[in-house]
């Protein structure tokens, strides 16, 4: 029994023994294993503290997602700093003998962390100001889809494709966002037309405008229009203008549906979609003997 307890004796001893000196304070590995330990603690605690406030707590205010989730996550990141502080007051660690060693790894940290520095930051002003909001249908750096997430970093866009593409937040601050349903759900296409020479404008318009009206995914407020955008080389051309919210981000389908529409339509009233063509002359040069 006396040798269990002098084994024991020898290996806690061997935990205290100093590997360096920080200030007075001896860093021994006892200390190193009550830093990681703690940090670890104080880590899954601030996680859960996070999750509660976005998902319990705030929701009773009726505070939006975008800006429970910012409010979360600016607790989460104080409860780490204060906490992590504690730590190391606890673990005998003097603050004041980190003062030039944290400030030379701010410096460092600073320079390689730039890009991370600069995502969380735009990511915070997102979801303060909401620029965007999960939902929206947005386009941004040649970007186009719904916005899925939002997070710190980075947000996740699903192009009509189903493609998920992670973008990050920096882009959001730095170049120019469209956001097609900033204010409303609904969203405007545009659609070519081209017509030949011989049909009547009106009757085209006017066609158009009823084709569009009895499409269920275009809606009626506001209106469809059609305007009559220019004189090409072979043909009258116009510009089928509809709002919809149900093909927000399946416009191809929407595209489809009145394409064939006004070609079933057009084939009906005998009006002629032209084909690019162009009228050659041949002028006869008399020559001289």
């Amino acid at each position: 029994m006396d040798g269990i307890t002098a084994l024991i004796n020898q290996i806690l001893n061997v935990f205290r023994i100093p590997l360096f000196h920080m200030g007075e304070a001896p860093f021994t590995l006892w200390t190193f294993i009550y830093l990681v330990a703690a940090t670890l603690i104080l880590t899954l605690a601030a996680s859960a503290l996070n999750k509660v406030m976005v998902t319990r707590l705030l929701t009773r205010s009726n505070i939006e997602r975008g800006v429970r989730i910012a409010i979360g996550s600016i607790v989460k990141y104080i409860v780490l700093v204060v906490g992590f502080i504690i730590i190391l007051q606890t673990a005998g660690i003097n603050l004041s003998s980190l003062t030039i060693l944290m400030g030379a790894l701010g410096v460092g940290i600073g320079f390689g962390l730039q890009n991370i520095t600069n995502n969380f930051v735009s990511g915070m002003i997102i979801l303060l100001e909401r620029p965007i909001k999960v939902g929206d249908r947005i386009e941004v750096a040649n970007v186009s889809g719904d916005v899925v997430d939002i997070s710190m970093r980075a947000t996740t866009i699903v192009t009509n494709d189903n493609i998920s593409i992670i973008v990050p937040n920096s882009q959001f601050i730095s170049e120019t966002v469209i956001n097609w349903s900033h204010t409303d759900r609904s969203v405007r296409f545009n659609f070519p037309i081209h017509v030949s020479y011989r049909e009547d404008p009106q009757a085209v318009r006017k066609l158009l405008l009823d084709i569009a009206l009895n499409n269920p995914g275009v809606l009626k407020d506001p209106p469809p229009d059609v305007l009559f955008s220019e004189f090409a080389d072979s043909a009258m051309s116009f510009n089928l203008r509809v709002w919809t919210r149900e093909y927000i981000n399946r416009p191809g389908v929407l595209k489809s549906q009145l394409y064939y529409q006004i070609a079933d339509r057009f084939r009906e009233k005998g009006i002629e979609i032209p084909f690019p063509q162009q009228d050659i002359r041949i002028k006869e040069i008399a020559r001289q003997s």
